[in-house]
């Protein structure tokens, strides 16, 4: 089966923990990048006439550690293969009591807590400085928003993510910081992610599928520290939610962008 023939594939999604795989009847395509290979073989498929292509973040076998996976050439692969939307679910952390296990936050804003990553395609001769005002595609946003509404998912129209470096998980301490400037969310792989889309003029939508409440949240009998073993066992009871929701995405996708994250770099350039 040769599902890429002469067209380009437009959708790129980009499975998180405990998501590896997504559509059975694919084609696995191995993509070289000047960054170095992906985390995994980039499987290609067809649904509702749109061509998909999915990348497990971690890897198949979960082999990259959030620290560890290579960013830039997963972006990179995705962008060789013609995608323009990439769809990144992932599971994440939440500060806020009202945000609770199984919900969804759509991300519209992200602090970076992170120090050891490759986190650009530029590094000189050229000077390019991207904008950071709605790294989130507000037209992907708003889509998912409405089909969360539709399939009666719990969702948190907006919300900001911080990422930590990992891979430990937050102390008390930071977690209770964290909590009080307001943030919602917490997760280990958002950046650069998000930025490096940006880059390469991807649009770049966030579905957070909430896992448990940090470490620094207090005050409930019912809250316990996050672990590992729990993030993984919440992430698997929802991951129809998810693929629910990325099905029920798709097909509304429009070919044509009316967002501004194709025109990024062009304001960019010194």
């Amino acid at each position: 089966m040769n599902v890429l023939g002469k067209n380009q594939v437009e959708i790129g999604i980009i499975g998180g923990s405990g998501f590896y795989n997504f559509l059975d009847q694919a084609e696995e395509v191995e993509v070289s990048t000047p960054y170095g290979k992906p985390s995994d073989k980039i499987s290609v498929s067809l649904y509702r006439g749109q061509r998909i292509a999915f990348l497990p973040r971690h890897g198949k076998k979960h082999q990259f550690i959030s620290h560890r996976i290579p960013y830039q050439a997963n972006m990179y692969a995705l962008k060789e293969l013609g995608v323009k939307r990439i769809i990144a679910p992932c599971a994440a952390g939440s500060l806020q009591f009202q945000i609770k296990p199984g919900s969804f936050v759509i991300c519209d804003e992200f602090v970076d807590r992170t120090r050891n990553r490759q986190d650009t395609y530029y590094n000189g001769p050229k000077a390019i400085h991207i904008s950071s005002v709605q790294p989130y595609c507000p037209e992907l946003r708003d889509l998912a928003i409405k089909q969360c509404k539709k399939l009666k998912i719990t969702v948190a129209e907006k919300g900001t993510v911080v990422v930590i470096e990992g891979p430990r998980f937050s102390s008390g301490a930071e977690s209770q910081w964290y909590s009080k400037q307001g943030w919602e969310v917490i997760n280990m792989t958002q950046y650069p992610e998000v930025v490096l889309a940006r880059e390469l003029e991807m649009c770049y939508l966030n579905i957070s599928l909430i896992t448990d409440y940090d470490a620094g949240l207090k005050g409930s009998e019912d809250i316990k520290p996050v672990t590992a073993k729990e993030v993984i066992k919440v992430f698997n009871e929802n991951i129809d939610k998810v693929k629910k929701l990325i099905f029920a995405l798709i097909p509304e996708v429009a070919k044509k962008r009316t967002c501004h994250c194709g025109e990024i770099l062009k304001d960019a350039r010194l």
